[in-house]
């Protein structure tokens, strides 16, 4: 099947398919055109792709993961190395959410002072002349 069929049977699109791709995650061979053309196995690979990402996996932890996956959720067995890659990667996403904390405890202490000092020390604000605050 050529990339668009694969693109409309999985629901992720050909620019995403490409990036799979050159990831080493998803393989495709050539027709004499020069399109890429998938095998039945590929609509699987995406979907394994796809919950492994949702579940927070880098393509470089996908790319070590995928070989060992059965099933579309997909299953990994519980060998040793792939426990070890799942665990670094859960440590990492903990400590992101406790960076996160941090920075909403700090952002909170900001607008608990500022509400208290109330607005009646401070002129109108329409916000027109102020840069947007980044996000």
């Amino acid at each position: 099947m050529l990339i668009g069929e694969l693109g409309r049977r999985t629901g992720v699109n050909t620019h995403q398919l490409r990036y799979y791709e050159a990831q080493g995650l998803l393989e495709a061979d050539r027709g004499a055109n020069g399109y890429r053309e998938y095998d039945e196995s590929a609509v699987l690979r995406v979907k394994q792709i796809r919950h492994l990402l949702g579940a927070g996996l880098s393509s470089e932890d996908i790319a070590y993961l995928l070989p060992c996956a059965v099933g579309e959720a997909p299953e990994l067995p519980g060998c040793p190395e792939l426990l070890a890659a799942m665990r670094a990667r859960l440590r990492r996403l903990d400590e992101q959410m406790e960076q996160l904390a941090r920075s909403r405890a700090a952002l909170a202490t900001y607008v608990d002072t500022a509400e208290r000092m109330g607005a009646e020390n401070y002129p109108p604000f329409d916000g027109s002349d102020q840069e947007p605050v980044p996000a």
